[in-house]
């Protein structure tokens, strides 16, 4: 094997992958580093939910861009992406004033969306309590994708379609560091790899390369618990469903619409706010159900601290309040996990850049599967000018 390439990339996951892609696209010869069986973090334990509209400013952009990078691949090859469009649910008044309110900011961005009354919402979602379904905020140009099979999928294309691609599963990263005028890279087996530029998009994993930095960088790791149902086919519930706790979270309701802080917190909310609850909803393509989630945070240099377990509590609180929204069996659940994240609580992605050989590109949040394919665009043509 020839071990030098032009770009080598740490980590498979979402966005090491794409960064891989645009650097292909870039006339590049990649080699990309996967330190498990396959990818099994953050892009595989999410919704497969691409939502450019919770996003804000440039990472609104992102998104959008993201977007078409996704239908341009599924285009070509089959990655899992289906545009059944996201919806925002109103449950009580002051939850219809943020959707009009983010409704007034995307017209004027020209970025389409339709108001979608009580009957209206009850006619494309039946599965909707009416009770709690006041009001829909609906984007018909986002996508959805399975999280269990797109990067797996988003591989294969890669190396169907680009000679100059190479990718290894189960080859851990233990050094890099820059010599001779590049970067040189070592496996735990003791093989070496060099290039002219290493990317290292290592999501949670902090132990391997640069742990100091990464202890000192203000990082923290959310935990997430989720769930799946067992498949319900029969169940009309399309496409990214986000719920009223939704609009008292995601950033584009917090910078876009002037109520968002002047809004009372509901006495109901108080418990599920405590433990970082918004319930979403996706129709898995087999039928099943992804309900959650949750938010427990720990500094980086104490991801353990999350621990391993799943806090049944939290479960029965999602249950719950999945229940008052939905009108289908939610506690016909399959299985139950945890997903970790990096993020930063003032930066939207970390960044180090060491004698621009060395690229660390990290702590994109709950951003990952929306903005990541678009963002990597932007951050190849940087590292590459």
């Amino acid at each position: 094997m020839d071990n030098s390439y032009d770009i080598i990339i740490v980590g498979g996951g979402i966005l090491g992958t794409f960064h891989a892609y645009h650097a292909l696209l870039a006339g590049k010869k990649v080699l990309h580093f996967e330190k498990d069986n396959f990818p099994v973090g953050s892009t595989v334990r999410n919704f497969g939910q691409v939502v450019p509209s919770g996003m804000e400013g440039v990472w609104f952009e992102y998104g959008c861009r993201s977007t078409e990078l996704y239908k341009g691949i599924q285009a070509k090859a089959d990655i899992s992406v289906r545009q059944n469009g996201s919806v925002y649910i109103a449950s009580d008044p002051d939850e219809q004033i943020l959707i009009h309110e983010l409704k007034a900011h995307y017209d004027k961005l020209g970025y389409a969306c339709e108001l979608l009354s009580q009957s209206a919402l009850q006619q494309s979602y039946p599965a909707l309590n009416p009770a709690y379904a006041l009001e829909g905020l609906f984007f018909a140009q986002e996508v959805s994708v399975e999280p269990d099979q797109m990067i797996s999928k988003l591989h294969q294309y890669l190396k169907a379609d680009f000679k100059h691609y190479t990718l290894q599963y189960n080859a851990t990263v233990v050094a890099c560091e820059t010599k001779n005028g590049g970067v040189e890279i070592r496996l735990s087996t003791g093989e070496m790899f060099k290039a002219a530029k290493a990317v290292i998009c290592n999501g949670y994993e902090f132990k391997l390369l640069f742990p100091e930095y990464f202890a000192n960088s203000g990082i923290v790791v959310s935990k997430l618990q989720m769930m799946r149902t067992q498949p319900m086919p029969e169940v009309a519930l399309e496409g990214n469903i986000l719920t009223g706790l939704t609009t008292r979270r995601y950033e584009s309701f917090e910078y876009h619409c002037p109520s968002f802080k002047s809004i009372q917190t509901p006495a109901h909310y108080e418990e599920l706010k405590k433990w970082g609850i918004h319930i979403l909803f996706k129709k898995a393509s087999d039928g099943s159900f992804i309900i959650g989630d949750s938010h427990e945070y720990a500094a980086v240099n104490h991801i353990d601290d999350l621990g391993f377990n799943l806090n049944q509590y939290i479960n029965e609180l999602m249950l719950r309040e999945a229940a008052r929204i939905v009108n289908f069996e939610v506690r016909n659940i399959q299985h139950y996990w945890a997903g970790y994240y990096p993020q930063h609580p003032d930066k939207h992605i970390v960044t180090l850049d060491l004698e621009d050989k060395i690229h660390i590109r990290t702590a994109i949040g709950g951003k990952g599967m929306t903005a990541s394919a678009g963002y990597a665009e932007q951050s190849m043509k940087d590292m590459l000018a």
